[in-house]
């Protein structure tokens, strides 16, 4: 390797890399943070090298202290009520926040050159990788608080699964993981609070409603934000693309054919990625905030079979 190549500094796919090789997830989260900070203050410049074609990992580094089961066979968390029930659901927040840092810095380092995204795209994941390991390390902390500690408990990962069947269509990734799964964490999280709440930890449901619960609606935002854009390019390859406004200064009556284009690709893709209907009551009130309204999932609550499905998952 030549002495230029040493000394140049690392763009952000490159250090998207290093983070997704680090499997230690406390050391992760503290390495995405780290990143995070560089590429927002400046100090790292570049999203890629447009010479480098790296290898992106199938799946990141992880430690094998969690002992992993299928979702079918997980034990049920319960309501709250009790210290145990507390420490389960904490400890499945903790493992989904672990998840969400991979699948965070996964998206920047296996889609945004493949797709030749702008620099927004970068900087919106970036933040919400940034948060995702803010999540992490401060849900770690409180399971250890509540007496036990990430590892204690089994896990599941579902939310991999879907990464995997997502690899290599970033639509595909954006709706099923941002619009889907993130979604059914706004459709759930009120209720989970609330329950911490009855149990007597409001120290665990403030965490989650001053901290987790806002920041999820801004990540399933980035989500809805990124499905549109690419669906829109498609239809316009000349649009500006640091533009997220209809391209050609398109009339109401064109917005709304666009609109209704974009929800139908989001429903097709979602049945061929998603296994079965979503499940309501919908929050309707954080999904509107995170740009989508009813008509986008309300009629993927209806089962429809997917053929792909048999075969994808």
């Amino acid at each position: 390797m030549s002495r230029r190549r040493e000394d140049r500094a690392d763009t952000l796919v490159e250090a998207a890399l290093r983070v997704l090789n680090t499997a230690d997830p406390f050391e992760k989260a503290r390495l995405g943070c780290s990143v995070a900070s560089q590429w927002l203050q400046g100090t790292i410049t570049q999203p890629y090298d447009s010479s480098l074609d790296l290898p992106v990992p199938d799946r990141p580094a992880r430690l094998s202290n969690v002992k992993l089961v299928s979702p079918s066979l997980m034990p049920k968390l319960g309501k709250a009520g009790s210290l145990q029930s507390r420490q389960a659901i904490v400890h499945s927040l903790v493992h989904t926040e672990s998840w969400a840092i991979d699948l965070s810095w996964d998206i920047i380092a296996r889609f945004g050159k493949q797709a030749a995204m702008p620099r927004d795209f970068f900087t919106d994941f970036v933040k919400v990788a940034q948060d995702e390991g803010r999540h992490f390390t401060l849900l770690a902390e409180r399971l250890e608080e509540l007496g036990s500690f990430y590892g204690a408990l089994p896990a599941h990962d579902g939310l991999w699964d879907s990464a995997t069947a997502t690899s290599n269509d970033l639509l595909a990734r954006l709706a099923v993981e941002h619009c889907v799964h993130e979604a059914r964490g706004l459709d759930v999280l009120p209720t989970t609070i609330s329950r911490f709440r009855n149990g007597g930890d409001n120290e665990t449901a403030e965490l989650l409603e001053r901290v987790v619960y806002p920041e999820e609606i801004t990540h399933c935002a980035a989500g809805v934000k990124w499905f549109k854009y690419l669906c829109l390019r498609a239809e316009n390859p000349a649009w500006d693309q640091g533009s997220m406004a209809s391209p050609g200064g398109a009339g109401e009556s064109e917005k709304t054919i666009e609109e209704n284009d974009v929800i139908q690709k989001f429903h097709s893709i979602v049945r061929t990625y998603f296994r079965g209907p979503l499940k309501p009551p919908f929050n309707e009130e954080a999904r509107k905030a995170a740009g989508f309204g009813p008509q986008w999932y309300e009629p993927l609550a209806v089962k429809e079979v997917s053929p792909r499905m048999e075969t994808v998952l």
